[in-house]
């Protein structure tokens, strides 16, 4: 039987979320700090379940990264995943190339852009939140929904769509994991700390 592995990205094969990590190291940590401030009371909301999620990050997001050129933003996107090397947990990297020498299918499932987080695994097909661009610049839109919660399930299937013709194993490490790690045959939850 096919094998399919799915692991979620941040907190999973990383050691923080890297949309932090990736607006620290694009603006700097002051401008970091002056965002988040201005978009405090939404995050609270949020935390609060009284806004959603997918909202305040593409709020977030169009903020720091309206209008900047594609070109420019997957640059820095490459500069920032090797710049990054060190947020990565070894042993989820080793489960990766577990996964890969069985010669399964290999998803990295993440609510984070998929621009950033294809650098970090370029061999390996990233199901990613993906951006809106027009006439070469970023919209600060998303193009498809946060893949968090039930849309990780949602893109798996797309890709996947006959549960039964193959063997799924999920990793994640949050909320957000929640409905992929429940449509595995086997998953596991924080695996890699």
């Amino acid at each position: 039987m096919k094998k399919v592995y799915a692991f979620d990205f941040d907190g999973t094969l990383t050691t923080h979320d890297t949309l932090l990590a990736f607006i620290r190291y694009a603006k700097g940590t002051c401008a970091l700090a002056m965002g988040f401030a201005r978009y405090a009371h939404l995050l609270v909301m949020m935390k609060l379940g009284l806004y959603p999620n997918w909202k305040v990050k593409q709020k977030v997001f169009a903020h720091f990264c309206k209008d900047m050129s594609i070109s420019d933003f997957n640059a820095l996107c490459q500069a920032f995943a090797a710049s990054s090397q060190h947020l990565l947990r070894p042993v989820g990297i080793k489960a990766i190339q577990q996964a890969k020498n069985e010669g399964a299918e290999v998803l990295i499932v993440s609510a984070s852009i998929d621009n950033w987080v294809q650098p970090f695994f370029p061999e390996v097909k990233v199901l990613g939140t993906q951006i809106e661009v027009v006439n070469g610049k970023l919209t600060g839109r998303f193009l498809t929904k946060n893949c968090y919660g039930q849309e990780k399930v949602n893109r798996i299937l797309f890709l996947y769509p006959n549960r039964a013709d193959y063997h799924l194993t999920a990793y994640g490490d949050s909320r957000g994991d929640k409905e992929m790690l429940a449509l595995a045959d086997e998953s596991y939850y924080k695996p890699f700390r």
